[in-house]
């Protein structure tokens, strides 16, 4: 596989000299958001508990550390199978990595030693939660590493296998459930039916994603269902996880599991639906999808700061 050149906004040695700079760069901050999102969920599913404000802050650090964790984690299993290394087609900032390993910023070993540090920090401060809140806090916090690992991790490597659209949904609901778990502390079914919207909305930008990256992934013989399909004919896997959130949403409201103003949260799916069409168009033109990447991400924001608000009015009125 040849290396290709670094384009003109990605990372290089020279514009990270600054290490803390450098290595907060390298978790892709910008994308951490999404957890955030997720926990904010959490809390507003959790809201007929005693809302504790520190243990809130605790376990955003630690979903917004473990997602760190993962993107780095990713990074450099990526180098390892050499797809970001040959990726000309790459969008940056939204697909092909965040170069660091590529470009010279950071070695393998440093990216693979950070990655373990920031899973040690979620580890440890997990560990309090866990005594402070209860031991069913284990078994979540425990799915979400081991997903974020074995996602692209070998001998798994599970998004190499079509499973990383499972991965996805898997660990961002569980952000939801451990979110709850920690102001509840207990076990409770609220956040994992409240919060498959948005973990499929999330789902969504992963698919998406991959769009630009097809030509690589198959060369480093990563077999996702995007790289396996004919591009237009993966374009309708991003409509059918689109419907599938839509349709868990409504039917929540069906079951009376939320209240009719949930359906507020539906006009998320209007930049997912614009982003949809322009994949539909242009699947085979990777260049042309930065205005889809943005909306499938913003989408998955909106919908579930959208509900918790709901979720909040609904608890104070």
């Amino acid at each position: 596989m040849t290396k290709v050149a670094a384009t003109p906004l990605e990372p290089t040695p020279a514009t990270l000299a600054n290490p803390v700079r450098r290595y907060l760069l390298a978790t892709r901050p910008a994308f951490l958001t999404i957890a955030l999102a997720g926990c904010l969920l959490g809390f507003a599913t959790a809201l007929d508990a005693a809302f504790s404000w520190p243990l809130a802050l605790l376990t955003v650090l630690l979903a917004v550390a473990t997602q760190a964790g993962v993107n780095v984690f990713n990074d450099y299993y990526d180098h390892l199978n050499g797809t970001d290394a040959v990726n000309v087609d790459r969008l940056f900032p939204f697909t092909g990595g965040s170069r660091f390993i590529q470009n010279g910023v950071m070695s393998p070993r440093q990216m693979l030693a950070y990655a373990l540090v920031l899973f040690g920090g979620v580890i440890a401060g997990g560990l309090w939660l866990i005594e402070t809140r209860g031991v069913g806090l284990f078994w979540i916090g425990l799915g979400g590493l081991l997903i974020g690992w074995a996602y692209s991790a070998p001998p798994l490597k599970l998004n190499s296998r079509g499973l990383g659209e499972l991965c996805v949904a898997a660990g961002f609901l569980l952000i939801v459930a451990g979110a709850d778990f920690v102001q509840r502390g207990a076990v409770s079914t609220q956040p994992w039916l409240l919060g498959l919207p948005y973990a499929l909305l999330v789902t969504n930008i992963l698919y998406i994603n991959q769009f630009p990256d097809r030509a690589a992934d198959i060369l480093a013989g990563k077999r996702h269902w995007v790289a396996r399909l004919e591009p237009a004919v993966a374009a309708r896997g991003y409509w059918l996880i689109l419907i599938l959130s839509a349709l868990a949403l409504v039917g929540l409201v069906a079951a009376q599991r939320l209240p009719a103003l949930a359906l507020v949260s539906l006009l998320a799916l209007l930049p997912a639906l614009k982003a949809g069409r322009i994949l539909s168009a242009h699947a085979h033109e990777p260049a042309r999808l930065v205005p889809a990447l943005q909306m499938t991400i913003a989408a998955a924001h909106i919908q579930p700061v959208i509900l918790s608000a709901v979720l909040a009015w609904v608890n104070l009125t």
